[in-house]
C-alpha cells in the first residue's frame, strides 16, 4: 500500500546532517547547538542520589511537585508572576516536546498560525502535521528586528497562534519591553495564543536583562512560555524542559501530554529541584557565555567574516559575503569538507530557503574549541 507523507517537504534536519558530515570528516563541530563541556559534578551527583533512593518509577504526569514548586518560586522572583505550581507548570521531555505539544493540542486543520522566520526547524513542521498553516513573517539580516504594523497586517479570523522566540535561534536577538508591547496590542483584544520559546531565558547578554513573556500578565492570559533545563544546566542530552501557562490553558495541554510522553525522567527531575535551589549556578550564565561569545569575536577579529551581534543564546551569525557568492548550504559544506570547520547555513530557518549570506556558529564550546575553528576560519 502506498503511504503518502503529511510531511512531504520535511526530510533529516540540517543539524543531523552537518553533525553526521562532521563526524565523517573529522571537523570542529561549531553547528548544532550543544556544548563540548560536562555539566556539574554535583548536578550528577544529585541524580545519583535520587536513583540511590528509589526515585526510579514514573513521575506524577505533570512533573515531580518539588521541581513545579521551585520553578514557581523562580519566576516569582525572575518575573514578578505568581504562578500556581500544581495548576500552571508542567514538565516536559525537552522544549521542543513542550512546543509540539502545545501546537497539537490548539491548532486544527486549516488555522493559521504565524511564524516569525529564520525559525528553529520545528516550529513549521508542528504546525504543518497538525493540519494548520503557517503565516510567515520574515525578518532579514543584519538587524533581524520585526515591524509589528506589518505583521499585524497578516492576522486575519483564522489566526489561531502566533510562536516567537527570545532570545532567537538562530539571530542571537532579543524582545525587547517595546516589542512586547506592541505584541501585547495585538493579541489581547484577539483570540490568539502566543507561544514563545524562551530556552535560552538565561543567556542575555550586555548587562539586559530576559523580556520574557511571564513579565506582561495580559499576555500570559492567553500565553504559554517554554523553558529548557537542557540549555540553563548544559545537559541537552537530558530532554528536561517545562512550560507555564494559565490554568485554563494548562488544562488543555496535559490531555494531549498525558498521551503524548506522560511522564518525564524522574531521577532528573528530583536532582533538578535540589540544584536549583542554588540560584547562583544558573544567574552567572549570561556572564558565562557572554565571555564565550565575546572569546569568539576577538579570535576572529581579523577573518574576512563578518560579525552580526548576538544579544542572547550561544549562536554568532557571520557575513561571509566578502569571502564568497555561495549558496549559503554549498558554502558550509565546502568549509566543513576543505576547511574542517561545520556550521549551519541560515537559509535553513526559513521556509524559502533565503540565501542572505550567512552562517551561524555556536560558541557553547571550550576555549581551545573555539580557538582553533577561529584559526582556521581567519585564514579563508
Amino acid at each position: 500500500m502506498l503511504l503518502s507523507s503529511k510531511l512531504p517537504g520535511v526530510g533529516t534536519s540540517i543539524f543531523t546532517v552537518m553533525s553526521a558530515m562532521a563526524a565523517e570528516h573529522g571537523a570542529i563541530n561549531l553547528a548544532q547547538g550543544f556544548p563540548d563541556f560536562d555539566c556539574s559534578d554535583r548536578l550528577k551527583g544529585l541524580v545519583e542520589k535520587y536513583m540511590r533512593l528509589g526515585h526510579n518509577q514514573y513521575a506524577p504526569m505533570p512533573g515531580v511537585p518539588a521541581l513545579r514548586k521551585i520553578m514557581a518560586e523562580k519566576i516569582k522572583s525572575l518575573y514578578g508572576l505568581t504562578v500556581d505550581p500544581d495548576t500552571e507548570i508542567t514538565i516536559t521531555s525537552g522544549a521542543t516536546q513542550a512546543l509540539y505539544c502545545a501546537v497539537s493540542t490548539f491548532i486544527r486543520p486549516d488555522d493559521d498560525v504565524i511564524l516569525v522566520e529564520p525559525a528553529y526547524d520545528s516550529y513549521r513542521p508542528s504546525i504543518e502535521v497538525n493540519g494548520g498553516r503557517p503565516i510567515v513573517y520574515e525578518m532579514s539580516a543584519p538587524d533581524y528586528t520585526i515591524d509589528w504594523r506589518l505583521l499585524e497586517r497578516l492576522i486575519t479570523w483564522k489566526t489561531r497562534m502566533i510562536v516567537i522566540n527570545t532570545p532567537h535561534n538562530p539571530t542571537g536577538k532579543t524582545l525587547k519591553e517595546a516589542d512586547w508591547k506592541e505584541l501585547q496590542h495585538l493579541a489581547v483584544n484577539r483570540d490568539i495564543i502566543v507561544l514563545c520559546d524562551e530556552a535560552y531565558e538565561h543567556l542575555v547578554f550586555d548587562g539586559e536583562r530576559h523580556e520574557s513573556l511571564l513579565r506582561y500578565p495580559l499576555i500570559y492570559e492567553r500565553g504559554m512560555s517554554v523553558f529548557s533545563f537542557g540549555k540553563t544546566l548544559h545537559t541537552t542530552g537530558w530532554k528536561l524542559g517545562c512550560i507555564v501557562a494559565p490554568p485554563d490553558l494548562t488544562k488543555e495541554f496535559r490531555k494531549v501530554h498525558q498521551f503524548n510522553v506522560f511522564a518525564v525522567n524522574t531521577p532528573m527531575q528530583h536532582a533538578v529541584a535540589e540544584y536549583f535551589e542554588t540560584p547562583d549556578d544558573y544567574l552567572a550564565l549570561n556572564d558565562f557565555f557572554e565571555k564565550k561569545r565575546d572569546f569568539l569575536l576577538g579570535a576572529m577579529s581579523n577573518s574576512r567574516f563578518k560579525p552580526l551581534h548576538s544579544e542572547g543564546s550561544y549562536f554568532q551569525l557571520y557575513d561571509y559575503s566578502a569571502i564568497s557568492d555561495e549558496p549559503d548550504t554549498e558554502f558550509v559544506k565546502r568549509l566543513l569538507i576543505e576547511h574542517k570547520v561545520a556550521a549551519i547555513p541560515v537559509s535553513a530557518f526559513y521556509s524559502n530557503n533565503k540565501q542572505e549570506r550567512v552562517i551561524r556558529l555556536c560558541f557553547a564550546k571550550q576555549e581551545e574549541t573555539l580557538a582553533k575553528a577561529a584559526a582556521i576560519l581567519s585564514k579563508i
